[in-house]
């Protein structure tokens, strides 16, 4: 026999993981709901019941509960935020990498967002997203979700605002990681750039853009190729970066 507002609380537990698990791009997003995630949003929800879940005290007026879904699907979101913060930062370098490569208008359909994403950019979040499993990111995920539980308990209307400050402040600072996966590569790209324009000087007859079209892509995935061995340290900096998010985050739900 389950105690008096112990399904109430379970319900509240099952809102915030499914914000976090839908919301996080390890999951896919919230495109499609498979029965993979239904099962792993249950599974998580039941686990983090039994380990730090408390029955709601009854008396609560349906407004009152209402209120609280709210907030346990703020506290997900702005979890899984985080994640999503760093995965921008990648494709955002990796958008300016296809830039300089004239690969703009190339394009494949991103199921997460449901927008169209340049090739270069899901390349780099396919190799960040792999190295993220590779580390065992997602374990961090599922801890800040059960510690999200005993930093800001369930049942309250109460909601620290210092997070929204804190996510300003963490784009900035992995916006600035994420270019370092970019800047040997557009540094080496701009000098193609002066290199193609002293051509259309020296050589008027020389089909400039046709020329700068093929060069570009050339140099750009031998510049990918080359300079790979260095997004290992760039890839440290960002999960670094992604685990000092989450804690502050954590620090920042704190009531």
């Amino acid at each position: 026999m389950l105690p008096p507002g112990a399904i109430e609380s379970f319900g509240l537990y099952l809102v915030r993981t499914s914000a976090i698990v839908l919301g996080s791009p390890l999951s896919g997003g919230a495109s499609t709901v498979g029965s993979y995630k239904v099962a792993l949003i249950g599974s998580l929800a039941a686990l983090s019941f039994w380990l730090v879940g408390s029955p709601v005290q009854p008396g609560y007026q349906p407004l009152d509960y209402g209120l609280w879904a709210l907030r346990e699907v703020l506290i997900g979101v702005s979890l899984a935020f985080i994640l999503q913060l760093t995965v921008m930062a990648v494709s955002v370098s990796g958008d300016l990498i296809g830039h300089e490569m004239a690969f703009a208008t190339a394009s494949v359909a991103d199921p997460v967002s449901g927008v169209n994403t340049p090739l270069v950019s899901r390349i780099y979040e396919i190799l960040f997203l792999i190295g993220l499993l590779s580390v065992n990111g997602h374990h961090w995920l599922f801890r800040a979700l059960i510690e999200s539980y005993e930093r800001a308990p369930i049942a309250s209307i109460e909601f620290n605002g210092s997070l929204s400050i804190l996510m300003v402040q963490l784009f900035g600072e992995l916006f600035a990681a994420g270019l370092t996966f970019a800047a040997p590569i557009i540094v080496l790209l701009m000098l193609v750039t002066i290199l193609v324009g002293l051509l259309s000087r020296a050589v008027p007859q020389l089909n400039i853009l046709e020329f700068s079209f093929s060069m570009r892509i050339v140099a750009g995935l031998g510049a990918m190729c080359l300079f790979a061995p260095f997004l290992v340290p760039a890839m440290e900096a960002l999960l670094g970066h992604l685990m000092n998010g989450l804690d502050s985050g954590l620090d920042a739900l704190e009531i």
